[in-house]
């Protein structure tokens, strides 16, 4: 448990999310000690000086549909850095991919990459409205834009994570590119076969719950 635990980006990112299960989100991120808490960019701040370092803090751009301009992405970004985010996922402009505007996509995730510096980037493909060949696309592209991780979905979007994608994902990014599964990952089973697939992150609402009421002394 406490390998699964650490590979888990404990998230709550509902329209009607309110301080207060932000703070149930942390204080659970706390006891079971989990990779972050993934939370809306505007408890960033709130939520950093919470945790005060104990728990990193990550957060979502351009979410959920990516169909924010470049600029604004990168806004997003620098602003989310300064309330003190330590980690962003940014949801590309899944228009673009079906475009073929693949260099559009590279330089807008090279520029987040440049204003977040040595902070975590994790980019959102939106798996489920992808065929084969665009997520193999992205797989590359992802891999040359320097970004630390790719990751398969926003949870909502038509579907979340597949087994099928994470392993596509395992054959095509470079090595210095990790994968993060979120949608879909709902029991301890799930997380078990994402992670043995090749995931390194787990983005998830339902794991630390299903612990709540489980022993978890000493994880």
């Amino acid at each position: 448990m406490k390998h699964i635990l650490k590979t888990v980006d404990h998230t709550i990112l509902k329209a009607t999310t309110t301080w207060e299960d932000i703070k149930v989100l942390c204080d659970e991120a706390i006891n079971m000690n989990v990779a972050s808490v993934c939370i809306p960019p505007s408890y960033v701040k709130r939520a950093a000086e919470y945790l005060n370092s104990k728990i990193k803090v990550c957060t979502v751009i351009g979410f959920p549909l990516g169909y924010q301009t470049t600029a604004t992405k990168v806004f997003e970004a620098e602003d989310a850095i300064k309330n003190g985010a330590d980690e962003v996922d940014m949801v590309v402009n899944i228009s673009d991919i079906k475009n073929g505007d693949y260099e559009k996509i590279e330089n807008e995730i090279k520029e987040i990459k440049a204003i977040i510096g040595e902070k975590i980037l994790k980019v959102i493909i939106e798996t489920c409205y992808l065929e084969e060949c665009e997520k193999v696309k992205m797989c590359e592209i992802v891999t040359v834009s320097g970004a630390d991780f790719i990751k398969t979905s926003t949870g909502m979007g038509t579907g979340g994570a597949t087994l099928e994608d994470i392993k596509l994902m395992k054959e095509h990014v470079g090595e210095n590119v990790k994968i993060k599964a979120a949608g879909g990952v709902k029991s301890i089973s799930d997380a078990e076969k994402f992670i043995e697939a090749g995931a390194e992150r787990l983005g998830t609402s339902s794991i630390c719950k299903i612990l709540k009421n489980e022993d978890i002394t000493g994880y």
